[in-house]
């Protein structure tokens, strides 16, 4: 199982005392969380997945601020997968996507492509281009039948069904009608299963039960599975590495 960290979303700093416009800040946070995950025998987390941030703390796709959000968490993490957001919010004129895209010189590993925005084929098809992974950020399951029908599902490095903020008792019946359309489609696709806000963790012991590949961070959950304040993306990892090696 692949234990993926998520270390800041589309939040602002003001949203937690670890988030912060600074990548500097959040690399001593993900190294961390690494370090845990390998120091105590857990699950070791695989991959990051950042959202760069310009000065202000808002999500950006300019080279600028993505060139300098690579270098530093690369620096920090030299042997895990980097992966970055490809969101609308950050452009949301699909062209002016792509030409941010295009414009990246240093380059991560992998970028997630939400399948339900409009540009998403043509942002994952300019990724591919670049030698760049692509995650299939699949939120319902119209999206998931719009990604099997694309040609490029086949070339997607992995399918990250992202179970929204909803009820988590609502949760096991939207992943289970997502992950049927994928599976249908491509039996043999690497997934990614979590959610966010309320359904974090009751996705997360989704994933856990069908040895799905998860991620955690602050990102998408602020808060602990009893409800207290997470203090760190790193406390999140140590918790989820023990429960999935348990």
């Amino acid at each position: 199982m692949l234990l993926q960290v998520c270390p800041n979303g589309a939040r602002t700093p003001d949203e937690h005392p670890a988030l912060s416009a600074d990548p500097s800040v959040i690399a001593a946070d993900v190294a961390a969380s690494v370090q845990v995950s390998e120091v105590a025998a857990h699950v070791s987390v695989g991959s990051v997945h950042v959202h760069p941030k310009d000065p202000d703390g808002r999500d950006s796709l300019v080279s600028a601020h993505v060139d300098r959000w690579i270098r530093v968490l690369r620096g920090a993490c030299p042997r895990v997968e980097l992966g970055v957001t490809t969101g609308a919010w950050s452009a949301p004129d699909p062209a002016e996507r792509c030409a941010l895209i295009g414009g990246w010189r240093e380059l991560p590993d992998v970028a997630s492509v939400n399948w339900h925005e409009d540009g998403a084929e043509d942002a994952a098809d300019l990724l591919l281009s670049r030698g760049i992974g692509v995650e299939a950020g699949i939120w319902t399951e119209e999206a998931a039948e719009r990604w099997a029908a694309s040609p490029l599902a086949g070339r997607c490095t992995r399918v990250l069904v992202e179970i929204q903020d909803i009820p988590g008792d609502q949760a096991p019946g939207e992943a289970r009608a997502i992950l049927d359309v994928i599976r249908a489609a491509r039996p043999a696709a690497s997934i990614l299963l979590h959610g966010e806000e309320r359904s974090a963790w009751p996705a997360f012991e989704i994933a856990r039960g069908l040895r799905l590949d998860t991620r955690i961070g602050l990102e998408d959950t602020l808060v602990l599975p009893d409800g207290a304040a997470a203090a760190s993306n790193a406390q999140l990892v140590n918790l989820c590495g023990t429960r999935l090696a348990g």
